[in-house]
């Protein structure tokens, strides 16, 4: 039985998320003689505070015994607000030795984190790959609950804890393993990577904007009717994508695990895609809640951003896309400082033409008011538009062809030729590093006479001349132009139709 009049102090290492990242916190415990109980300080919220009896439960669960002192835990600094459940680990850790109750020998040398059960077991918190990092940054074992997700294998030397009993033969007999060196299982695969560009039929036209928009990283709008397979086109615009390299599958990973989503694809190297509904909310999109989590936007990023049924989503919501875009990260200021998410991501976008779908289709006559056709059509329009590259109608397929079946180019073909055109995007920019053409410099002379005629035929303002121009550059870099034909030109501005400048 341990000294319950044992007086000492003891630290442990732990993190708390701020953002994608984990930020280190020192877990200080004194055992003095005064009023038996806990004392939690170091600006705690309610989650924090109710580790206390969590802790509690699992010590006197785990054959431990809880000090008949005044036990004071401090999280410093105490300048940061802490929240979540991850510190309950830490706190425990810190109490038993601050006791005397188990051996010190090595703790120093890890970073605690860990929801307790009143049972003594230890739980997996949000944000593995974040904390993992940040433990290779300090040189430090991570000993937390094993993840299902496998997110972190290879990123720090770890060690499993799956209940608090081990630790009374101290650090170095965890019950667990090292997860760096180790084979990662294979993730299991799920629907989306058996997905196929070949199931869509008669939109050929479509998936030549694809192919182009996948090289290049376009935004891409997609305007039709119902049943015209919008939804279908974009859904597998992953299986074009290239992989993720290491850095990017790094950085998803990060995002995710904060985020607490599943990974499995991404851990494959598979773009990250994501379809909201359309009554998200600006906080669900960007990101926020308390605690502050990552959006829609960042879990896309690397990856693809999907809208369907665009002009039902709110306006101030689209709106707020803007930023993002342009930046690459959405930035987040709120009472306890400031939150940075990445979102590099491709926007893809869908909308029928009209509120009954139907407008310039052959097959169906339109029913609705000209009010109310420009009224909706309005609010897919305005400067979210303007920063969109690509804009396409996907007409209805042919009924004899849907009953035919499969035809038309596959997603492995696709993919060839993303691939190929991204390669030779890559060598012709390691070819002429050290000096950057003007937009005239990279364009034959009879592309530049009818780029000026099309533009002010046009009135296309500066963002849009700069956005025809990347398209153009991608669609030669497919066609393995050095410089832009008058061909690529003319097929760029036919996907400038419905955006406005």
């Amino acid at each position: 039985m341990a000294n319950q009049s044992h007086i000492g102090s003891f630290a442990v290492r732990s993190a708390l998320i701020q953002g994608v990242e984990a930020v280190p916190i020192t877990v200080e415990v004194s055992c003095t003689s005064g009023l038996v109980g806990y004392n939690l300080i170091g600006m705690a919220d309610s989650m924090v505070m109710e580790a206390r009896y969590r802790v509690r439960c699992a010590i006197t669960a785990c054959g431990y015994e809880n000090p008949r002192l005044n036990v004071t835990i401090n999280l410093a600094p105490a300048e940061i607000r802490k929240t979540g459940t991850g510190f309950d680990l830490a706190i425990a850790i810190a109490i038993l030795a601050a006791s005397g109750q188990i051996p010190t020998s090595g703790l120093d040398d890890c970073l605690f984190v860990g929801e307790l059960g009143l049972e003594g077991q230890v739980c997996p918190v949000r944000g593995d790959m974040a904390y993992a990092m940040l433990a290779k940054e300090m040189g430090l074992t991570l000993v937390s609950a094993y993840a299902a997700r496998g997110s972190i294998r290879g990123a720090c030397d770890r060690k499993v804890i799956d209940g608090l009993g081990v630790m009374r033969l101290g650090v170095d007999s965890l019950g667990g393993e090292r997860i760096a060196g180790t084979a990662a299982e294979e993730p299991p695969r799920d629907a989306a990577s058996l997905l196929d560009y070949r199931d869509v039929c008669d939109q050929e036209i479509a998936k030549r904007a694809m192919v182009i928009a996948a090289t290049g990283r376009h935004g891409l709008m997609m305007v039709g009717p119902p049943g015209a397979g919008k939804t279908m086109l974009a859904r597998r615009l992953p299986t074009i994508l290239p992989p993720l390299d290491e850095r990017a599958r790094e950085e998803a990973l990060l995002v995710h695990s904060v985020a607490g989503q599943q990974s499995s694809g991404i851990e494959r190297g598979e773009p990250p895609f994501r379809a909201p509904h359309h009554s998200i909310s600006a906080a669900g999109l960007l990101g926020g809640g308390r605690p502050v989590t990552p959006g829609e936007v960042s879990l896309a990023h690397r990856g693809v951003l999907f809208l369907d049924e665009l002009p039902e989503f709110a306006n101030n919501v689209l709106q707020s896309l803007r930023q993002p875009m342009e930046d690459g990260c959405v930035c987040l200021s709120r009472a306890e400082g400031k939150y940075v998410f990445p979102c590099d991501f491709m926007l893809v976008t869908a909308a029928n033409p009209c509120p009954c779908g139907h407008l310039g289709d052959p097959g169906h006559p339109c029913t609705c008011a000209p009010a109310r056709v420009e009224s909706y059509q309005a609010r897919m329009g305005g400067p979210l538009a303007n920063r969109i590259d690509m804009h396409i109608d996907v007409a209805r397929p042919a009924s004899s062809k849907v009953i035919e079946g499969g035809s038309g180019m596959s997603s492995k073909e696709m993919s060839e030729l993303v691939l190929a055109g991204r390669e030779f995007a890559a060598h012709r920019k390691k070819g002429s590093v050290g000096r950057t053409r003007s937009v005239a410099e990279s364009m034959e002379p009879a592309a530049r006479q009818a780029f000026e005629t099309i533009a002010s035929r046009l009135s296309m303002g500066g963002r849009a001349i700069a956005r025809v121009s990347r398209v153009a550059r991608t669609i030669a870099d497919i066609e393995h132009h050095d410089l832009i034909t008058r061909d690529d030109i003319v097929e760029a501005c036919s996907y400038r139709g419905r955006a406005h400048g």
